[in-house]
């Protein structure tokens, strides 16, 4: 077989760059050099196949994975136009009054009896999210999670970032090649040569030849050339319950000095959503809708009209969006055969909670800590990460639906959505069970849980379910309670604002260091 040496995975092709396949790369390459593997990564990128690039929103996961791969924050923050982000807020998505809006944040209520906090924080009067974590009142401030002075992805609080996606791939298309050795060859794949076995032996370009390997990464997006087109593994379609499919984008600059959101912001209108992230000079905003509630031209006035009233300075009559197709589910299996889908390739779900990338730090993790070194292993493992990552997309469907089902909107749209022919069944047996006891880790037993327990009562209860009757507070709770006021107060006098910490990082270059 082209490609194999005596049943060794020695050499590993990424099909597709962006961030999926520059992430996969640089991760893998990394892996292998911290572990003494000699394993040689190929990345083939069409050169003439533009990232969409409307800005990303991520999970703190990403900083681990970043130090994983060896760029340091400053730079990261710098090439890529990133801000914090400490979470997502969700205006309008109860009922579309005044003052509907609640917090998602990354820090977690506190550990403990959550019974008896839900019971302390049902006897005050503040919001889920404001009562159980200071991370709500440094969002609500606008300030930065970490002082510049702290070492490399730490803060005082769990952040994450949002930055521009066009130049992140470019940093690790960057890095990848200058610092981890990764072979770049820009250029089209015209056929896939199988081997006899039924593996991919290499695939054919069109100015480079055959490019052979032991093992492929399909990172070629929605046209999935390999796990889709060559080996036409079943796309699971989950729009049954889910029904958005499209979105317009918009990038959208802002005045100079303006202040910097804390958290991405997602605003429910009459048939889906709009995403607004905020950058040091501009803001990614993008209006998600369902085609069978909403033609084009009423979603881009619904966008149009967002913007006008939610930037100042902007010109309306100047934006034109881009629009975005997208279906809503995953590939049966991920990893076929020699062949494991990364990013679009394997699956899409529309934006909300932004599970995207660490959907794609966690199939890297996965395969980096069990790397198969050799042919007679990878059927085993194969079947181990499929069984994992259909669980962990359903469990990100489930979770994106719970945000629906919630809802007490009354547009056509949102009373769909509250269908219970649409709520997939596990999330229909645990509303019910939450009626009783609040989420917890019995409920999501999993190890790097994509949306654990306490994400689970963010949403819950800050869209207004019912606390469980019968619950008492306890004098430890109420502790607990007031501990994450005092804190709240403390750190929203000690921590910078974000605008003042990116202004900070941009006038300091990286010769000089920071401060």
């Amino acid at each position: 077989m082209r490609g194999m040496h005596d049943g060794q995975i020695r050499s590993v092709v990424v099909l597709g760059g962006g961030t999926a396949g520059w992430l996969a790369a640089a991760y893998l390459a990394a892996s292998a050099r911290a572990s003494g593997s000699e394993i040689t990564i190929t990345v083939i990128e069409a050169p003439d196949i533009p990232t969409v690039g409307v800005g990303e929103g991520t999970w703190p996961t990403l900083r681990a994975t970043l130090q994983a791969i060896g760029i340091a924050e400053a730079d990261f923050i710098r090439a890529c136009d990133a801000t914090f982000k400490q979470g997502s807020r969700f205006d309008g998505w109860v009922d579309g009054t005044v003052g509907d809006s609640y917090l998602h944040p990354f820090s977690p209520p506190p550990q403990g009896d959550a019974s008896g906090l839900l019971a302390a924080w049902r006897s005050g009067d503040l919001s889920f999210g404001a009562a159980m974590t200071p991370q709500h009142a440094v969002c609500a401030a606008g300030l930065a999670p970490r002082q510049p002075g702290m070492p490399d992805y730490a803060g005082a609080l769990n952040y994450a970032y949002h930055f521009d996606a066009t130049k992140f791939a470019v940093l690790l298309a960057s890095h990848a090649s200058d610092c981890l050795g990764v072979r770049h060859i820009a250029d089209r794949v015209t056929a896939v040569i199988p081997a006899e076995c039924g593996d991919i032996a290499a695939l054919v370009t069109a100015e480079h030849g055959e490019i052979t390997g032991d093992m492929f990464i399909d990172c070629s997006g929605q046209s999935a050339l390999l796990i889709g087109q060559h080996y036409g593994v079943q796309w699971v379609d989950r729009s049954d319950v889910l029904f958005n499919d499209r979105a317009l984008a918009l990038q959208v600059r802002t005045l100079p000095g303006c202040e910097i959101a804390s958290q991405t912001v997602g605003t429910a209108h009459r048939a889906g959503w709009i995403w607004d992230i905020a950058l040091p000079e501009r803001r990614g905003i993008g209006c998600v809708y369902s085609s069978r509630f909403l033609d084009d031209d009423a979603a881009r006035a619904i966008l149009i009209d967002h913007i006008a009233k939610a930037v100042p300075g902007v010109d309306p009559a100047l934006l034109e969006p881009r629009r975005l197709l997208f279906p809503t589910g995953y590939r049966g299996e991920l990893w076929h055969r020699n062949c494991l889908a990364i990013g679009q390739a394997a699956g899409f779900i529309e934006p909300l909670e932004a599970s995207a990338i660490v959907m794609i730090e966690l199939s890297l993790r996965a395969l980096a800590e069990n790397f198969p070194r050799r042919r007679s292993t990878v059927p085993f493992l194969a079947e181990r990460f499929n069984t994992l990552f259909h669980y962990r997309w359903e469990r990100v469907i489930e979770f994106l639906k719970l945000h629906y089902v919630l809802s007490q909107r009354s547009e056509p749209y949102w009373q769909a959505h509250r269908d219970p022919a649409t709520v997939p069944a596990r999330l229909a047996a645990q509303l019910g069970l939450w009626r009783d006891q609040p989420p917890s880790i019995w409920d999501f037993m999993q190890i790097d849980e994509v949306f654990p327990a306490a994400s689970q009562q963010f949403v819950l209860y800050g869209m207004g379910f019912a606390v469980p009757p019968g619950l008492q507070p306890r004098p430890d709770t109420q502790h607990q309670l007031a501990e994450i006021a005092r804190r709240g107060r403390a750190l929203t006098t000690s921590l910078p604002t974000n605008r003042a910490y990116a202004d900070r990082l941009r006038a300091v270059t990286p010769c000089q260091g920071q401060a």
